[in-house]
């Protein structure tokens, strides 16, 4: 049981840092500082990979980061998903 739970983690922990190639890959094409959407979407899944590892490992610390963290990922959607309607954030 304890590999599934390795696995979980390092999976989400790959999700995580791989955003960060995907907006790296993204700056570089268009020559300036840019975050795709992909970029949350890795977030909040690597995050609630993280998360639920996290728990399992009964770990306060990176519970709370977590947790945090996860608000931050959504709330930025959320804003972008309301522009391309349209809407107000």
């Amino acid at each position: 049981m304890t590999a599934v739970w390795l696995i979980v983690g390092f999976c989400g922990q790959f999700l995580f840092a791989l955003r960060f190639i995907f907006q790296w890959i993204s700056s570089e094409r268009r020559k300036e500082s840019h975050i795709p959407i992909i970029f949350w979407h890795l977030s909040i899944v690597g995050g609630i990979m993280l998360l639920i590892y996290a728990v399992y490992r009964k770990d306060p610390v990176f519970i709370a980061g977590q947790s945090t963290g996860l608000i931050v990922y959504v709330r930025n959607l959320v804003l972008i998903y309301r522009k391309e309607k349209g809407g107000k954030g």
